[in-house]
């Protein structure tokens, strides 16, 4: 599933949208900066452009097709060589750079390649889609903090309400401080084995440099799955 959000870049309404964990900007967007008539097959026509793109996916794409890139490459600035995004994708395997139809259609491009692309509206656009674009990722990086210290409090929470239960129908009432220990701690393991495939003793041992425990490490979606299991073996309990 695609999701976008936008960033303001000098009056400019410019799409970022995430497409299977990745990030892509909108050239088709910043374009509406650009005075004068351009089209982005002109970048891409570029020589200087096409040995950046080549250098960018041999860094990041490893099913790169230097074959045809090498072919691109030596017809780049020619009058008569044309290349369209769409083509460019389909001969060399880029995913620097795509071409998409529908609700988000139009040319997206990696960050690092649209901020390239920004210096084709102006120097000061690009710096200003920069800030923006970190500006975005500061917001979001606050959200994401926010979100998982509050689950990892509900999961804390919810930690109680199982430890009572563990309390009130597993624990003998004659039995050693160690032993109860014990029964909490198996507790726990059933559910860290179910949800990260492994209990705290072995996490631990594999990440003896970490602070904290196996759930601090925990992402928002294992935090929210591990409250439910909490609440539920609670009532199993």
């Amino acid at each position: 599933m695609v999701k976008s959000k936008k960033i303001e870049v000098e009056g400019k309404e410019i799409t970022v949208i995430l497409d299977k964990n990745k990030e892509y900007i909108s050239l088709t967007d910043m374009l509406k900066a650009k005075d004068g008539d351009f089209f982005i097959s002109d970048w891409l026509r570029n020589r200087n452009t096409v040995e950046y793109l080549g250098i960018w996916e041999s860094v990041y794409n490893p099913a790169f097709n230097y074959g045809e890139f090498a072919i691109i490459k030596s017809q780049a600035g020619l009058n008569s060589y044309k290349l369209s995004v769409k083509e460019w994708v389909e001969k060399t395997n880029a995913i620097g750079l795509k071409a998409t139809a529908g609700r988000y259609g139009g040319i997206y491009a990696h960050p690092d390649i649209a901020f390239e692309f920004g210096m084709l509206i102006s120097p000061q656009f690009k710096i200003y889609l920069i800030k923006e674009f970190q500006r975005l990722k500061g917001e979001e990086y606050n959200q994401s903090k926010l979100e998982w210290n509050f689950q990892r409090t509900l999961a804390k929470v919810n930690y109680r309400i199982h430890t009572d239960a563990i309390k009130e129908n597993l624990i003998p009432k004659e039995i050693t401080k160690q032993q109860e220990n014990l029964v909490y701690a198996n507790e726990a393991d059933l559910l860290n084995v179910a949800l990260f495939g492994m209990t705290a003793k072995e996490w631990r041992e594999q990440n003896p440099d970490v602070k904290g425990n196996i759930r601090d490490e925990a992402t928002i979606e294992q935090l929210v799955v591990l409250s439910n299991m909490e609440s539920i073996n609670a009532l199993l309990i």
